[in-house]
């Protein structure tokens, strides 16, 4: 998933391992994707919703910093 947020997005991604079945992404520290109890069997968001959440969130925070 870093990769495909790197190539989509362009952007800088850091990946940090979490505890056995957690699967979470942040943007500046916000939450924007929670697996929840599935990742405990393997099953993620897809990718496409992960990238436009991702998307999303950095829409909503550059819109945010506009003046």
């Amino acid at each position: 998933m870093a990769a495909t947020l790197r190539r989509d997005l362009g952007i800088d991604v850091d990946m940090v391992h979490g505890r056995y079945g957690e699967y979470r992404i942040l943007v500046d520290g916000k939450t924007v994707i929670d697996g929840g109890a599935l990742t405990v069997l393997g099953i993620v968001p897809a990718r496409r919703k992960a990238v436009e959440a991702v998307r999303a969130h950095l829409s909503r925070d550059s819109g945010a910093n506009a003046v």
